[in-house]
């Protein structure tokens, strides 16, 4: 009987590419993957350990896991992913329901722990990240029309307030021949979406060809039959290049959106951050973008409350965001992580405080953003067709190529006459609300 195995993801979309992969090692090895946790024989929680949210969020769901234990069939659960890395020894120690713990170098291991474990052997193994999947990797591939692809592997930057260096190890770019060759098979596969993911994309390939090269990736990426989209996503403003620029608007294939987390606005929070470059250089950074790129979609992530920040600092980082008007804004709370320099700095913000703050730049975000969708109105526009509407089965809904998956805005899709799923249709653009468009199909 082949051992049913069951995969819960937690966190980002890099560590969905590994459950993806864990899948792949597994079902080689004659496992059977199930759906539900309850039909299980081996249980893996594939955790994240970013902030105090997310580790906790990955505790309650491996004590939820191990109640099937008893409740069901499973013989044992495995603790992968990055709170696996950070907190080894902790795990091990005050969780004794995990039967065995794989870092986020380890995972490749993962079809040899589940035999390990099932033997009775509880093991660890959490060693210095440097392990990278290429094309030749098994992968089950789950998400549809689109996939996550990573193109690099861990960070080299010491922003303060970030542990991810310490849970992914240093920087490692793929192959652009290795990059393209998974790509392709995913072409083949359906896949009409694949979405570049590193800790910083633009410092693709710095570490093999001793020079940045995300430039020629895409021009690579843009001649693969079948696939529509290619989108970048976590593109650093210090080394956004014109050649990544020229490559943008050059080729057809990638979309027209940029995923460049700023963080913040003000030079002497950035500085304190330790993150590249300044706010003029950012505003000159993007207007040249939106100069030479069209019809450009840009998306940023903000940090609120970073030790130090004061009132007049948020009220000019709110001016800054109304007057760059980004199409997509995620704001996110600063949270002091253990490990990190800026736990340790004075002036540390009050919750009260950064929660205040979060609304209110959420709020500025949401009506910069309404704006931007309502441009899209009476454009015609290409739409992937992802799913059809559970309360009309007349209505479907899909993405345009300004709009990430599960993250951005959706079209509402009328006038269709079959279900089209994973295909592109024009749809003319009638109707906006704060971040979804409606329009009919032409």
């Amino acid at each position: 009987m082949p051992t049913k195995v069951h995969i819960v993801t937690l966190g980002c979309e890099k560590n969905l590419v590994d459950s993806e992969v864990m899948m792949g090692l597994v079902a080689k090895e004659g496992n059977e993957l199930v759906d539900r946790p309850e039909e299980a024989d081996v249980i893996i929680v594939n955790t994240c350990g970013f902030i105090e949210a997310a580790k906790t969020e990955s505790i309650e769901t491996i004590l939820s896991m191990a109640q099937y234990k008893e409740q069901g069939s499973a013989k044992a659960v495995l603790v992968a992913g990055c709170m696996a890395q950070r907190y080894t020894d902790e795990l091990t120690l005050e969780m004794p329901e995990i039967d065995a713990i794989v870092g986020t170098g380890e995972f490749y291991r993962i079809a040899e722990v589940i035999t390990e474990t099932l033997a009775g052997q509880k093991n660890s193994y959490v060693g210095n990240p440097v392990y990278l999947y290429d094309e030749l990797t098994p992968r089950i591939h789950a998400g549809g029309a689109s996939a996550y692809v990573k193109i690099a592997e861990g960070c080299n930057h010491t922003c303060t307030f970030c542990i991810i260096p310490k849970m992914r190890g240093k920087f490692r770019s793929r192959p652009i021949e290795s990059i393209t060759q998974e790509v392709t098979q995913l072409a083949a596969q359906g896949v009409k979406e694949v979405m570049l993911i590193a800790q910083d994309s633009t410092n693709y390939g710095l570490d093999l060809y001793g020079k940045r090269r995300l430039d020629q990736l895409l021009a690579a990426l843009n001649e693969i039959d079948g696939l529509e989209w290619v989108r970048l996503h976590y593109a650093y403003p210090g080394f956004f290049t014109d050649e990544v620029i020229d490559a943008f608007a050059k080729y057809d294939k990638v979309a027209k959106y940029i995923d460049m987390p700023l963080q913040h606005s003000e030079d002497r929070i950035l500085r304190s951050m330790q993150r590249p470059g300044h706010q003029a250089q950012i505003r000159k950074l993007i207007h040249k973008i939106r100069d030479r790129i069209p019809n450009v979609a840009l998306r940023t992530s903000i940090i609120v409350g970073f030790p130090g920040e004061t009132d007049e600092d948020f009220e000019r980082l709110c001016q800054f965001v109304r007057e760059i008007e980004f199409d997509h804004i995620g704001v996110f709370s600063y949270s002091p992580e253990e490990g990190t320099p800026s736990a340790e700095f004075d002036h540390q913000v009050p919750e009260d405080v950064k929660d205040r703050r979060l609304s209110q730049l959420m709020e500025v975000g949401r009506e910069v953003a309404a704006g931007r969708t309502a441009s899209r109105v009476g454009q015609t526009l290409r739409v992937l067709v992802e799913r059809s509407d559970e309360t009309n089965e007349s209505v479907f809904i899909g993405r345009t190529q300004f709009d990430a998956r599960e993250i951005d805005g959706i079209v509402y899709i009328s006038g269709m006459k079959q279900p089209a799923i994973g295909s592109i249709v024009n749809v003319r653009i009638t109707h906006a609300h704060e971040y979804d468009l409606m329009g009919e199909v032409v």
